[in-house]
């Protein structure tokens, strides 16, 4: 079965708090969830700055960045537009 890759830059905030239990609320079995606290790993820092990581919380969908993280914040609306919480 094909998966979903959501990978959540986050750096221990509140936001960053809120967006992981919004998204792990909208999961399915199609989804594979990763998350990536670049407050003290350096690899989550290194795949932050290749995928051009500038806030956070930021959500990757697929290897993109979700637009709503490009340019307000986290919004339900367009992770379900990018098939968060539904089946491939």
């Amino acid at each position: 079965m094909k998966k979903r890759t959501i990978e959540v830059f986050v750096a221990g905030c509140p936001v960053c708090d809120e967006t992981v239990k919004l998204i792990e609320s909208m999961l399915c079995p199609s989804c594979d969830l990763i998350i990536l606290n670049m407050k003290n790993d350096l690899k989550a820092q290194a795949k932050a700055k290749h995928y051009g990581v500038s806030r956070v919380p930021t959500v990757v969908v697929d290897g993109k960045i979700a637009d709503c993280c490009r340019q307000t914040g986290v919004n339900k609306d367009t992770l379900v537009s990018l098939g968060i919480g539904r089946q491939l």
